[in-house]
């Protein structure tokens, strides 16, 4: 069976599963049954649209479809999440009885707290995602950093997802706040646009406006891949941007220098072989006196940067988890979730990013506009 319907399928359980437990429980009347069944159905066909619309459409109608497919797909994972937290605390209370059937009011009753409270995180959690990001102080030591560089400021933002849901004035949002930060420099460590150059254009343009003493500068992560990396990496030097690919530059305070290098995505060779990540390469002819600083999209970018010598390693793609049950899958694929981590000699830092991905929706991760202040250890 291929993948897209093996996804299709479990989409369809999961709904059923949803339904069949919540519904009768509820004691509704015939209509309100019915009605909930045809929500639970819309839920469905809109998950499946928006996801659709990524490839096939553009335009006011396409991101209608996509909000409402993605605020969907938002609810229906509370609600699921809700729907298996509900289940196993009434299988827990049926053997603390005896095993004797559970009173049809607390059956009800907890159904209709899933529904409650899935409203109540559903608002909660879009009200975290739409608001602008906070900005997240951190200070991170460096052994042996030179006191010219100490205090050095760098501000970090990743994984905007520019696309059907996030737009020009969210963008100028985030460069306004970025620029207020008076940064030395601006690092954007991937997945900035979901969507075509032609389409997306206008609505990435904020971004020439970013300000920082010794520049700008991005690493591709895997969404340019998605939307064709060339045509973007084209577009955000357009933009006024250093793209670093597999390369560093070197900037200096007094007799201090510093190498800020960036890695394409740890993906990016799957996509085109000439985009194959590689730390080593981006390290190649680095002074031994310079300290040395990574752009890598992904955390596991982590173990070859520590071997090509780098100290310190900014990242993303994370998104902290963005919320429940995502969260949950993170570590499966990746390293560190969000925060700074440490792989021998190396440091990470991982943003939970500062716009998000599909769903409108953040619920314990906050998107952030991260100032990192360097300090000497």
């Amino acid at each position: 069976m291929p993948f897209i319907l093996k996804l299709l399928a479990v989409g369809l359980f999961l709904h059923g599963y949803v339904g069949l437990r919540l519904m009768p429980a509820l004691a509704l009347s015939p209509g309100w049954q019915l009605a909930g069944c045809l929500v639970l159905a819309l839920s469905f066909v809109l998950i499946c649209s928006a996801f659709l619309r990524q490839r096939t459409a553009q335009g006011t109608w396409a991101d209608i479809l996509s909000w409402a497919g993605f605020i969907a797909l938002g609810v229906f994972s509370f609600l699921l999440v809700g729907t298996f937290i509900r289940d196993a605390g009434l299988g827990l209370a049926w053997l603390l009885q005896g095993f004797d059937p559970l009173s049809a009011g607390v059956l009800r009753g907890s159904a209709w707290a899933v529904l409650v409270l899935t409203l109540v995180a559903s608002l909660a959690a879009v009200f975290n995602a739409r608001r602008l990001a906070q900005v997240k102080t951190v200070e991170i030591a460096l052994p042996g950093l030179p006191p010219a560089l100490d205090g050095l400021t760098i501000v970090q933002l990743s994984d905007i997802h520019v696309g059907p849901t996030i737009k020009r004035g969210y963008v100028q949002g985030i460069v306004d706040a970025a620029n207020a930060l008076q940064p030395d420099i601006i690092a954007l460590t991937g997945d900035l646009v979901d969507g075509q150059t032609d389409v997306l254009a206008p609505h990435v343009a904020p971004l020439a406006g970013l300000r920082a003493r010794d520049g700008v500068f991005m690493v591709t992560g895997n969404h340019e891949y998605y939307s064709g990396a060339d045509a973007w990496v084209a577009a955000f030097r357009g933009l006024g941007m250093t793209v670093l690919m597999n390369q560093h530059v070197l900037i200096r305070r007094e007799a201090a220098l510093l190498a800020l290098a960036g890695v394409t995505d740890y993906s990016g060779g799957v996509f085109d072989p000439a985009h194959r990540s590689d730390p080593a390469a981006a390290a190649t002819g680095i002074p031994e006196e310079a300290v040395r600083i990574l752009l890598a999209h992904q955390p596991r970018s982590a173990a070859a940067a520590e071997r090509a010598g780098f100290r310190l390693q900014l990242s993303g793609h994370t998104h902290g988890g963005q919320f429940v049950p995502w969260n949950l899958f993170v570590p499966m694929q990746q390293p560190f979730v969000a925060g700074l981590k440490r792989v021998g000699e190396l440091q990470v830092y991982i943003s939970r990013g500062t716009g998000y991905w599909g769903p409108p929706m953040r619920l314990g991760a906050p998107s952030e506009i991260t100032r990192i202040r360097l300090r000497t250890a």
